[in-house]
């Protein structure tokens, strides 16, 4: 059985805006109905949500609050209902603080890995027990960032979930395999959207010289690589982390040489 057959079905967490609002619209356009999940920004969703039947696919939109586990994973099963099947998870919902280790309490600690790593692994759990049952295989996509794979001062808590997310997503690459079920992260560098401050500024206008490509990525960029991965074509790709990041993270033994002032150990 080669598995291409699993359900156009795509539920996106966190796709009220940014990253996840673009990944709903280009998993529409590919041909998949979707489930829009949102924290506090109902209009939003209900925005992206229009958006998606404009091109004439279905939308589900439901409230997700991640820091309410285990109850919370309780939407992806909703959504898989609402919808007719579940054939492609993307978990996008995130969140960070920037506070040294030494400053951060153990709420806002517990808040980010909640949000960024026990959410993810209970949302894919129940997405995985959906695709093994169905038996058509399916794709489970992560959006960690590149501090999956390098650490920034002052994002300890969120270094850490998105490290351990990481690291989730190949142990279950290994053990879905057989079943037609790849599972991928994708890692994004600074991307203009609301969780970096810079949503509407054109990505284009902006200069980033330590950066090799010059400027930080449009949500679209990333969106473009999790609909790739979420396609029939993709069935080869698990376990690896896409990076989408502009060449950001090649830059480390040249800033280390190259920076002038010790402003990065403030953050």
């Amino acid at each position: 059985m080669r598995f291409h057959d699993y359900d156009r079905v795509a539920i996106v967490t966190g796709s009220d805006s940014g990253i996840g609002e673009a990944t709903a619209i280009a998993l529409a356009t590919a041909g998949f109905d979707v489930g829009v999940t949102f924290r506090s920004d109902s209009a939003g969703a209900e925005e992206v949500a229009g958006k998606v039947r404009e091109l004439g696919r279905r939308c589900e939109v439901r409230r997700l609050d991640l820091s309410r586990l285990p109850g919370a994973a309780d939407v992806i099963d909703d959504l898989a209902g609402a919808l007719g099947g579940l054939g492609v998870l993307v978990n996008c919902a995130g969140t960070g603080i920037s506070t040294p280790v030494v400053d951060t309490d153990y709420e806002q600690w517990r808040e980010v890995l909640a949000v960024d790593l026990d959410g993810p692994f209970l949302c894919a759990q129940r997405a995985a027990r959906r695709m093994l049952a169905a038996g058509r295989g399916g794709r489970i996509i992560n959006i960690t960032s590149v501090h999956e794979h390098a650490p920034r001062v002052g994002a300890g808590a969120y270094c850490a979930a998105k490290g351990g997310l990481g690291l989730l997503t190949k142990v279950m690459a290994q053990e879905l395999a057989a079943s037609g079920i790849t599972v991928n992260a994708v890692a994004p560098g600074e991307i203009a959207t609301p969780m970096t401050g810079n949503e509407d500024v054109d990505p284009f206008t902006v200069s980033r010289p330590g950066v090799p490509v010059g400027r930080p990525g449009d949500a679209n960029e990333v969106a473009a690589v999790v609909a790739m991965l979420a396609g029939p074509d993709a069935a080869y790709v698990t376990g690896a982390s896409w990076v989408v990041d502009g060449g950001m993270l090649l830059m480390g033994p040249q800033a280390g040489s190259h920076l002038q002032s010790d402003d990065w150990r403030n953050g």
